[in-house]
């Protein structure tokens, strides 16, 4: 049996999902959790196999920052991402903490459950268009020449964009007003791209895009 542990911050869809699993298919849904921390604890206590991570949980510790932390405590345990985000900068993301999977929540009932068989065998699954992004990505940084291991070529374009716009002072309004996305994903990718570079000061940030040559005011 596959032990499962679900991980979403509304009610109804974990007691959904448990229904729609438990006992079926070689899964036992061992327990649930409606945010991050309590995740990590009932990882701690139950030892699942697979926990099905939600990313929204806007009521306490989100599905990224849990992901992570469960990952340096539970290495061995499986994440699978489910997730309505069908968005580049969340996939690469969840991957590059050490998600086993990424799903989306419209998905149909069988390719879930594929993709939990799939992960607890220590494999990993990316939905179908995914996949295809994923390798497109691959093949770009390939034809580049980008590093992968040098920080700078971690981050993704809309990163980059926002880096500069950054090292030129602008506020995170201002440029959620110029590029016309709202100030909490300015402030997202602001988080993820210092993350990313080792930095944690805006002189700090300054200094990296000169050496870029992000500094350019035409």
């Amino acid at each position: 049996m596959i032990r499962l542990l679900i991980v979403d911050d509304h009610a109804m869809v974990r007691s959904g999902l448990s229904m729609l699993l438990h006992g079926h298919h070689g899964i036992e849904v061992v327990g649930e959790a409606s945010e991050g921390d309590e995740a990590i604890a009932k990882a701690e206590e139950l030892r699942p196999d697979v926990v099905l991570m939600d990313l929204s949980m806007p009521h306490g510790k989100d599905g990224m920052t849990a992901t992570t932390e469960l990952k340096q405590k539970q290495p061995h345990t499986a994440v699978l991402i489910l997730t309505m985000h069908d968005d580049d900068e969340y996939l690469f993301r969840a991957i590059s903490i050490g998600a086993s999977g990424y799903i989306l929540k419209n998905a149909p009932h069988d390719e879930l459950v594929s993709a939990i068989q799939c992960v607890a065998t220590g494999d990993a699954y990316l939905y179908p268009t995914a996949t295809k992004r994923l390798m497109g990505e691959f093949m770009s940084r390939m034809k580049d020449g980008v590093d992968s291991s040098e920080p700078y070529g971690t981050l993704s374009e809309r990163e980059k964009e926002i880096l500069g716009w950054l090292a030129k002072g602008y506020t995170n309004k201002e440029i959620g007003e110029s590029l016309f996305i709202s100030v909490k994903t300015v402030e997202t990718h602001r988080s993820h791209l210092m993350e990313k570079l080792g930095l944690k000061t805006r002189p700090e940030l300054i200094k990296f895009a000169a050496k870029k040559g992000l500094l350019n005011f035409e």
